[in-house]
């Protein structure tokens, strides 16, 4: 709602109603061929945006649907939904690149989550090839985001262009020297050497051997005894070299999902949790590596509770 200030806000200076109602004139000009409509209401102009499609809301709201469905083809239909509407650079036409920035940094962040749990999501159900022809392009665009550039490796190695994947971490590299002066992580570094020595284990999806899927994430089919005891087990592999049994629990979304399981947390909240996981991933990864101190955990055998 946009107010005109009248008695008790102050006069604006001689000739502003006149110019206010001069723009609002070629803004309705302007926006009511596209179906937007500015009504005048009382002293100020009122514009409903539920009148028209608003791509920026309907993207967020994609997004969140998307975390929250429970099957894994859903939440992929709800993703591939949700990026479809991703169709350029934000506000290109009408912005400079300072104003794109200040806006639209936290919409590219989260494009780029969506973008990367969908590609999890696809090699999960064994569609590598899908993820090999769209997300390459990304990671070339997006070098600092290795996850990204990981699934696209792994994607390609999967479809039988492995030279692709190892011509892609190089590019990559290269550009995170120039640019940024920096090397790759230690995962991508190590996924490199996996691939260049063609290790079986890749060809396969990587999904555990006993194991229930709960909200798209992999979560051992015996959780639900002591919490406590589960939670320090698996917490002895943070920090470090993840330990035999310990990779389940090694993300901010699937400790997330896992306390739900529990009902440590309600439904409402783990969605909550998700949602900000995916627009904020730098937080998430924080939150994580300031919990991750291997000396804090001990894994002991099972039946015996110990975390210190």
């Amino acid at each position: 709602m946009i107010r005109w200030g009248g008695r008790g806000h102050g006069e604006g200076p001689a000739g502003a109603r006149s110019t206010v109602h001069t723009y609002i004139g070629r803004l309705r000009a302007a926006l009511g061929p596209d179906g937007v409509h500015i009504k005048t209401r009382d002293d100020g102009y009122l514009l409903h945006p539920d009148e028209h499609l608003i791509d920026t809301r309907a993207f967020e709201d994609g997004v969140r649907e998307a975390a929250a469905a429970v099957g894994d083809e859903e939440r992929v239909l709800r993703y591939d939904r949700a990026l479809a509407l991703w169709r350029g650079e934000l506000l290109a036409d009408v912005a400079d690149a300072a104003l794109r920035d200040r806006i639209g940094l936290r919409l590219a962040a989260l494009r780029l989550s969506a973008a990367e749990e969908r590609a999890r999501l696809l090699l999960s159900l064994g569609r590598h090839e899908r993820v090999a022809a769209e997300l390459p392009a990304l990671a070339e665009e997006h070098p600092e985001r290795e996850r990204i550039v990981a699934d696209s490796m792994l994607a390609l190695h999967r479809s039988g262009r492995s030279a692709d994947a190892l011509r892609l971490y190089r590019s990559v590299r290269g550009t995170l020297r120039s640019a940024f002066d920096a090397e790759p992580g230690r995962d991508l570094r190590t996924l490199y050497d996996r691939v260049r020595r063609d290790d079986p284990a890749l060809r396969r999806a990587e999904t555990p051997t006993y194991a229930v899927r709960v909200r798209g994430e992999w979560l051992p089919w015996n959780t639900g005894g002591d919490p406590a005891l589960e939670f320090c087990n698996t917490y002895a592999g943070w920090g470090g070299e993840p330990l035999p049994g310990s990779e389940w629990l090694r993300g901010y979304r699937t400790l997330a999902v896992w306390a739900g399981h529990l009902d440590l947390l309600d439904d409402r909240t783990v969605t909550r949790l998700l949602r900000r996981a995916e627009e904020r991933p730098e937080e998430a990864s924080a939150v994580l590596e300031g919990a991750g101190v291997p000396e804090r955990a001990v894994r002991v055998p099972r039946g015996r509770a110990g975390c210190r």
